[in-house]
């Protein structure tokens, strides 16, 4: 039965005297006992986070207490948080693999959920109340990378053997990269214990905590054992790559490393080519040649996304050194002995 027009007339003229909303008989009042301000909740936030995830929404969360901090949960707005963001937007460092700080804006709003979502697990906030999303995230442009050109990896090899203060240190993450596809943070991590020089592996630690050990050819072993135990790598916990004075390296070296290729070769500064080109390099390789579970298993994906078949076209070690042996033209002691490639 539709309710009467005039009653609904007079239920709004005794709230507006009240000063009510709507929005304030829906509201648990338990949910306002003692709401924090956003910079008094943020660190525990940041505490109950992951080191991941620290990494990653740290920074915005420093610049959210400063802009918003003096607020209560429920007092920000989305026109407080999309107005920050646009701050945040504006004032990005312009890099060179930048998108006209796209990346930053999106990364303001999924802190920002990060924060209301530890909010509403908490129980100060339902989850409509949570001014974070109803901010709609900048939308994801599509990705530039893609696979390099035979001829290219050459010139960017040729470049690097021939400049820089560590050759060998280069030339080491480079053909680590191209063998094993992995992320700059799986070969930040390696540890002299996830070297296996006898069945020719290295254990990789990258996103999420994935944990996976991936076929490198031999001789690759061989020249990260000597690296590691020539640069002071001594006991298990070790990190295997090391600068020349015995100190693991970071994160800088691969900045630095590019930046020296692109100012030798001017299409490599020009597109924004770094480490993760030669993983779209080595995995689009593999995928025409060995098909898409094989390619699946050599990225080290574990995720559930997509296709149900993905369930079903798993690929094992074997099949993944396989593909390492063919791609190098150097034999695994894994690699299948049955192969027609």
């Amino acid at each position: 039965m539709p309710a009467d027009p005039s009653r609904i007339a007079t239920a709004r003229q005794m709230l507006a005297h009240l000063g009510l909303t709507l929005a304030d008989l829906a509201a648990d009042p338990d949910l306002s006992r003692d709401m924090p301000t956003l910079a008094e909740y943020l660190p525990r936030v940041a505490a109950a986070a992951s080191p991941g995830t620290r990494r990653t929404y740290g920074t915005y969360w420093d610049r959210m207490t400063a802009a918003l901090g003096h607020l209560r949960l429920d007092e920000v707005t989305p026109s407080d948080i999309e107005a920050f963001m646009r701050q945040v937007t504006a004032g990005a460092r312009t890099r060179r693999t930048g998108r006209q700080g796209r990346h930053a804006g999106e990364h303001v709003i999924a802190a920002a959920r990060a924060v209301y979502r530890r909010a509403i697990a908490d129980g100060y906030l339902t989850a409509a109340a949570s001014p974070a999303h109803r901010v709609v995230k900048p939308r994801r442009l599509p990705n530039p990378r893609r696979a390099l050109t035979p001829e290219e990896p050459q010139d960017i090899n040729l470049v690097v053997r021939a400049s820089g203060n560590d050759v060998i240190l280069d030339a080491l993450l480079l053909r680590l990269h191209t063998e094993t596809a992995c992320r700059r943070g799986g070969a930040l991590a390696l540890r002299l214990v996830d070297l296996d020089t006898a069945h020719a592996l290295v254990r990789l630690t990258e996103k999420g905590g994935t944990l996976r050990w991936q076929p490198i050819t031999p001789t690759l072993a061989e020249r990260l054992q000597e690296h590691a135990h020539a640069r002071g790598a001594v006991l298990p916990p070790d990190r295997l790559l090391r600068y020349r004075n015995g100190r693991p390296i970071s994160s800088r070296r691969y900045d630095h490393l590019w930046k020296r290729i692109g100012e030798r070769l001017p299409w490599v500064a020009a597109q924004g080519i770094s480490t993760h080109w030669l993983r779209h390099t080595t995995l689009t390789w593999v995928e025409r040649h060995f098909g898409y579970g094989v390619a699946r298993a050599y990225a080290g994906h574990t995720d559930r996304r997509g296709p149900a078949t993905t369930t079903y076209i798993k690929a094992d070690l074997h099949a993944v050194a396989t593909a390492l042996a063919a791609m190098t033209g150097e034999p695994h002691p894994l690699a299948s002995p049955h192969t027609s490639r």
